[in-house]
């Protein structure tokens, strides 16, 4: 019998406790072996067709996936695909051929973003498994019921929840959760960043974000630079390593680890699996002194082969002091200590107190080094540039208290090559760090020469009788359950001498599996009846029998149950469920302050006007409601940007103030609002899930209650809706409109509006697109040294923080209810060349955003853009008089370029 590895071992959790999968990234070829090498439980990469976030991850075609997912399931391995990013109109059609494609080759699911992928993949197969990307920003149970109306199975959760979070999420959920634990940290939640099509005109839910947060900005408070001395990257994370947190998520009945990674190497991939599947295995068994030695080793090596340091990020909630280091963007390495004094080349180093004994392990020669400058200026401290090279020489001064140089020392002498660092520009006190370690990389190339094979376990029952034929029945627990049945041609006899076929015999036989998928894990020979003979190359044939049939069964992949024109009929028949919504053109605005809302107020708008607010605090908002109730307004309250688990409170809250209309920001609030909630009704929601639920569509459309008529609901940006299939699915909910999605251009929005009901999509007309929203919170880390609302002071009632770039464009930071940062383009954007054609086509909601502007520059706006809807002037006339720059989403229509 050939047992497997640890590694390999079947585990049954104690107390019942799920055993999470592992789940590795591949941008490349060689990491994605590496996954397979490494014992990953699954892995997940993109295509170079589209579709993918990670936009310069192209290694992989859709021709290659068939093989991929091959290799992959040889190695009890499973696949997932991302098409994770958000569809256009004009690519639907394009969408539903990809997904033809990736469903006949057998991956094992696809991770989302955009509804309508959901939808179509669906329709196209019943057998397909759906995983929400943490792009499609589900992050509540409330928010998981929708997931589950498109056949969402699974939710990547944000990466900004808590281990209590998650734990609330896995309690109030049945949809599978999966978690991040290991790598690069998003400043912004995933699904609401728009920094790079603010900044780049690239957008991050194509694939294309250009990391506007490892740039260097400035602090802006009350109108005056912050002095932060060597802290410039101000949105900045330290990459997350969160084996501390791993416990809590067992327990809290997590499905996935997932580790963040498709652009890095396969050495990174190597030890970032290798990490977590040891870990894993100590905490599912319990943990022992051997097992932490191992994990500070393992963690380690992760750590020289890509780290800006490590974090537990947000596992632990809320820390806005650790979050951010701001010194470097890089990739960091481990802290050794600080320069001492520079002599030629040789540099010695006064090493930090709590360095371990495994890292003076890894101090040796080959290794590399990187120099951080303290205390220059900006030009010249730019990490990019740091002096670094690898160790030719290494020599542990002795310390006071002596070790005769065997390694314990307080200090090291480093030499260096020549050509090597450029010394002369290191000084005293300046950071020493280790950045690489050659023999990871040898011992990656080591593992890739190995193919991946014997993984999964092969449970034989054989059964035969004099006369008859031995038959073997097999089941393997591989990415699925494979089962096969063989017999011999020849019909066993019994034999003249010795013991006959016993299970020693078989097992010798039909366990030889070498170079095969498969080793074998039991065999039970009970129902071989005794003293029987067969020839040995019968056994031989019947093994080869059983493993070509195992092998076949591997391969089989899903079938379409739906052929060709899935676009046309299913957006057909959510178009026959919505109908269009007449009505006059009108302008509603947005407020943030008091000031905005005066102005608004003294606008002169036509009456029963709508106002959208969006205030900070509960306190505020209550009197603006009734400020604005009294002036004759109609007043809609916006929602939080996002829902954690825990919150569901921010919408009752809303509803108890008795607006005529909620803007819903996240799919929470969509599930909330069109479940019922009516005008006055302030009562809390049963926690627990309702046994037997009507559809949600059925809930939308039911009658009015005895408390009031419906609100009316309407769906903001952040709902990311940039197609008919993903509109009209949401307006199935009883929305009276969704808002287009910022990541559309001129033509993308025309598309869309093609395709909707007439009246049925609102469009922003004029605002600063919101950039990042972020739970680290600027104000918190920079005028504080509060971890969190509960200690900072709340520095954000006291001053006005922005954030200035490398141009000089000072961006606001606004802290909302849940204190949770949204960082707003300095320039504000308007769309109004497009108002004739969009009136055209039927538009009749246009959203006017202010977020700091004083109530005169409110005044001026809103005239402007009045006179436009009624005809009085034209768009550039309304430009000017506005002084905006003329932009809609990704394009720039004519000039206003940054």
């Amino acid at each position: 019998m050939h047992p497997p590895s640890t590694a390999e071992a079947l585990f049954v959790p104690p107390s019942g406790l799920r055993r999470p999968e592992i789940l590795a990234p591949a941008g490349s070829h060689e990491s994605f072996a590496a996954a397979l090498a490494s014992g990953a439980d699954a892995v997940y990469l993109g295509l170079a067709e589209g579709f993918n976030a990670r936009g310069r991850s192209t290694a992989f075609r859709l021709e290659d996936l068939p093989s991929l997912v091959h290799r992959a399931h040889r190695a009890k391995v499973k696949l997932y695909l991302t098409l994770n990013t958000l569809i256009f109109e004009s690519e639907l059609e394009l969408l539903e051929r990809v997904l033809e494609g990736v469903i006949r080759s057998g991956v094992d699911a696809l991770i989302i973003q955009d509804p309508a992928t959901a939808l179509l993949a669906g329709r196209l197969s019943n057998e397909v498994r759906l995983h929400a990307s943490t792009q499609m920003t589900v992050s509540s149970a409330e928010g998981a019921q929708f997931a589950a109306t498109l056949g969402i199975e699974r939710v990547v959760l944000p990466r900004e929840l808590s281990a209590h979070e998650i734990a609330l999420f896995t309690r109030d959920s049945d949809l599978e959760a999966e978690v991040f634990v290991h790598g690069a940290l998003c400043m912004a939640w995933s699904g609401q960043c728009l920094t790079s099509e603010a900044f780049s005109e690239r957008s991050a839910n194509r694939g294309q974000c250009s990391q506007a947060c490892r740039m260097p900005y400035d602090a802006i408070v009350d109108g005056k630079k912050l002095d932060t001395g060597d802290v410039r990257y101000l949105l900045s994370p330290q990459d997350l390593a969160a084996h501390e947190a791993l416990p809590q998520l067992i327990e809290a009945g997590i499905a996935s680890l997932k580790i963040e990674g498709r652009y890095k190497g396969p050495a990174y991939v190597a030890t970032a699996v290798d990490s977590w599947s040891h870990w894993r295995e100590a905490v599912l068994r319990g943990v022992t002194d051997q097992d932490r030695v191992r994990l500070e080793a393992d963690v380690l090596r992760t750590q020289l082969t890509f780290s800006r340091g490590g974090s537990i990020g947000f596992l632990k909630g809320d820390n806005h002091q650790e979050l951010v280091v701001g010194d470097s963007p890089k990739h960091r390495g481990l802290a050794l200590g600080t320069v001492k004094r520079v002599q030629g080349q040789r540099v010695e180093v006064t090493l930090n107190a709590n360095l371990s004994a495994s890292t003076r392990k890894l101090i040796r020669p080959g290794s590399g080094v990187k120099f951080e400058l303290v205390g220059r200026g900006a030009a010249e401290r730019e990490p990019e540039n740091a002096p670094g090279g690898p160790i030719f020489g290494v020599r542990f001064i002795e310390g006071p208290h002596g070790n005769g140089g065997r390694g314990g020392g307080e200090a090291l002498e480093l030499t260096f090559g020549r050509p090597g660092p450029d010394l002369s520009r290191v000084r005293s006190l300046d950071e020493v760090r280790l950045t690489g370690d050659p023999e990871i990389g040898r011992d990656t190339e080591r593992r890739l020469l190995k193919a991946p094979l014997g993984r999964i376990p092969l449970e034989l029952r054989v059964s035969g009788s004099a006369g008859q034929r031995l038959v073997v029945e097999a089941q393997a627990e591989g990415v699925r359950r494979l089962g096969a049945r063989v017999a011999t041609r020849a019909a066993l006899a019994l034999c003249d001498t010795g013991d006959g076929l016993g299970a020693p015999l078989l097992e010798d036989k039909l366990g030889a599996l070498g170079g095969t998928p498969f080793f074998l894990a039991h065999l039970s020979a009970e129902q071989v009846g005794p003293g029987l003979h067969i020839p040995v190359s019968e056994l031989k044939q019947l093994r080869r029998e059983l493993v070509s049939a195992l092998e076949s069964e591997l391969e089989e992949a899903p079938v379409l149950s739906h052929e060709g024109g899935s676009v046309a009929e299913l957006r057909a028949e959510l178009t026959r469920s919505n109908s269009e919504r007449g009505g006059v053109p009108a302008l509603v605005p947005l407020c943030r302050t008091e000031e905005q809302l005066e102005a608004v107020i003294a606008a002169g708008l036509p009456l029963g006007s709508e106002v959208e607010l969006d205030w900070m605090e509960m306190v505020g908002l209550t009197r603006a409601v009734a400020r604005a109730k009294g002036a004759g307004l109609r007043v809609t309250l916006a929602t939080v940007r996002v829902q954690k688990p825990g919150e569901e409170a921010y919408d009752r809250r809303i509803a108890g103030l008795k607006p005529d209309g909620v803007l819903a920001r996240h799919w929470g609030a969509v599930m909330h609002f069109s479940e019922g909630t009516r005008r006055g009704d302030d009562q809390q929601r049963d926690d627990e899930q309702e046994a037997n639920r009507t559809t949600q569509a059925q809930r939308a459309t039911s009658a009015e209650s005895p408390g009031g008529p419906r609100l009316a609901l309407h769906g903001d940006f952040s709902l990311n809706v940039t197609n008919s299939i993903t509109a009209l699915h949401l307006l199935k909910f009883g929305l009276e409109t969704v808002t287009a999605s910022h990541d559309l251009n001129r033509e993308q929005l025309l598309d869309l509006l093609l395709r909707v009901p007439r009246g049925r999509v609102a469009v922003t007309l004029h605002h600063h697109i919101s950039t990042f929203h972020n739970s680290h919170c600027v104000y918190a880390h920079l005028l504080s040294d509060g971890a969190d609302y509960r200690s900072c002071g709340r520095p954000c009632e006291e001053h006005r923080l922005a954030l200035a770039d490398y141009a000089g464009h000072q961006h606001p930071v606004v802290v909302d209810v849940s204190c949770r940062n949204t960082v707003f383009n300095a320039q504000a954007q308007s769309a109004a060349p497009l108002v004739p054609k969009l009136l055209e086509l039927g538009v009749r909601r246009y959203r006017v955003e202010f977020v700091w502007e004083s109530g005169e520059e409110v005044a001026r706006t809103l005239a402007a853009y009045q006179k436009l809807l009624r005809g009085e002037i034209s768009a550039a006339t309304a430009l000017l008089a506005a002084r905006v720059h003329e932009r809609y989403g990704l394009t720039t229509l004519r000039g206003g370029k940054r």
